[in-house]
């Protein structure tokens, strides 16, 4: 039986030695760049099928090289970098969704990391897999970051559907990850050259439903003065995903699962049939069986996209990833803005004691105000939680001795609707009473939100 091919570049004999037990395995063929060779070109000559790598400063050539390869895709990789935030290795890993291994390094983790590709390689021998795998204090895999329990558990889930064409739908809260979820999927997938095309079914105007999915020809309707390619035709050999799909109105439900179950289309006004060479990933932040005892939602369309089930951990359940994503968010914003902003200890305990309803988004956009408001360190109070604003529980009494002065009313408008939205479990309806503004207003709005975060 073959053996799996791993190249192997470390630089620190401290490293090496720490690896020592693990790159002594027996049933592998390890391969190491000449000492006077680029490390790069000896990868690129390997046919390896695994890349053990240690990322260092001087390395931004090669990694820029790889760039323009289509190496990144057609094999696994485990980076171990010193924690520092690097745009030529955040790219590879957008590329190849591998893992990503940050100080203090876990052998063990590793070591299990090296055991499960040794088991699949094992199981599929020669077969062509362009899966991917990462791990971040914080591992990371693709596009995701956490090293919690069910993060790993939700990553090895990830890699072995991904490269299958079986429709997921993930579920989970607001602002949980299901977008970088799909996405990630998308890159660990066969399909990761194609396009990956992200629709907010809740933000499409009931009129125009069909049109953006499926596209027009010129002349269909008034209005219609050019050809128009909809979702379908834009994801063609990549993945579409629909987010909040729950909230697509009934009649369309029924043409979107018949081009699930059919694979083909028909732009509005034309004659002509299209095929659907495309992967459907959907979320919703419902629960399915509520959309559905609601009448909202369509049992059969709910069968059909939950091919493969996938549900998200909220933040609150994911353990030390709370503080470990605060300092993430941090590092990211201090490299960007060239600073060394630190966080004290007592911010930190403020966050791990916050329960996080808008999970992932509202620590991001917390860390962002709290970087504002710092100068040399975040402390707890510059940690202007939603709470805050809105008071205990998310609810709209709140006094004006509740809300801070200083901030954006961009930034307070958008906490409102998140959080009113959050209550109210994705009614967008609802919401807009509430609130006192029209769906229409609360559509564009979401749909704003949801561009700047791209």
């Amino acid at each position: 039986m073959p053996t799996p091919k791993i190249f192997v570049y470390i630089q620190q004999d401290r490293l090496q030695k720490q690896l020592s037990s693990v790159l002594a395995r027996r049933g592998c063929h390890f391969i190491y760049p000449a000492a006077d060779a680029q490390w790069q070109d000896e990868l690129l000559n390997a046919d390896a099928d695994l890349a053990l790598i240690e990322v260092a400063d001087d390395m931004r050539a090669g990694l820029i090289q790889l760039h323009d390869t289509r190496l990144p895709s057609q094999l696994e990789w485990i980076l171990i970098s010193d924690g520092q935030p690097n745009p030529d290795l955040d790219q590879l890993i957008r590329r190849s969704a591998g893992f990503h291994l940050r100080p203090p390094l876990d052998l063990k983790l590793l070591q299990e990391l090296m055991d499960d590709f040794i088991a699949d390689y094992a199981a599929q021998q020669s077969s062509d897999d362009s899966a991917q795998v990462t791990v971040s204090e914080l591992d990371q895999f693709g596009l995701l970051v956490g090293s919690s329990k069910s993060m790993h558990k939700l990553y090895r889930t990830l890699r072995k559907v991904a490269n299958s064409e079986t429709q997921v739908l993930i579920m989970g809260e607001s602002g949980a990850g299901k977008e970088l979820v799909a996405h990630t999927l998308h890159l660990s997938s066969q399909r990761n050259t194609g396009p990956f095309i992200a629709v907010n079914c809740g933000a499409l105007s009931p009129e125009l439903v069909d049109s953006e999915l499926f596209g027009h020809i010129k002349g269909a309707f008034t209005g219609a003065v050019r050809d128009h390619q909809g979702f379908f035709a834009q994801a063609e050999g990549g993945t579409l995903f629909l987010d909040e799909v729950t909230e697509m109105p009934l009649a369309h439900q029924v043409k979107l699962l018949r081009v699930l179950e059919n694979r083909e289309y028909r732009p509005i006004g034309s004659q002509q049939l299209k095929k659907a060479n495309v992967r459907v990933i959907a979320a919703t932040n419902r629960d399915p069986a509520d959309a559905i005892a609601q009448e909202i939602f369509r049992e059969d369309l709910y069968f059909r996209l939950a091919q493969f089930p996938l549900n998200i951990p909220p933040l609150r359940e994911r353990d030390d990833d709370i503080t470990g994503l605060a300092k993430h968010f941090l590092a990211y914003r201090n490299a960007q803005e060239q600073t060394e902003v630190g966080i004290a200890n007592d911010a930190l305990e403020k966050i791990a004691d916050y329960h996080w309803p808008g999970n992932v988004r509202e620590l991001k956009h917390s860390i962002e105000r709290a970087y504002i408001l710092a100068d040399e360190v975040i402390e707890a109070q510059h940690l202007q939680l939603q709470q805050d604003f809105l008071g205990d529980g998310y609810k709209q009494n709140a006094s004006l001795e509740n809300i801070p002065t200083g901030i954006p009313l961009e930034e307070l408008t958008r906490a409102a609707i998140e959080a009113t939205l959050e209550e109210n479990q994705g009614n967008r309806k609802t919401t807009a009473e509430q609130l006192g503004i029209s769906v229409k207003t609360l559509y564009n709005k979401l749909e704003k939100y949801q561009q700047e975060e791209e």
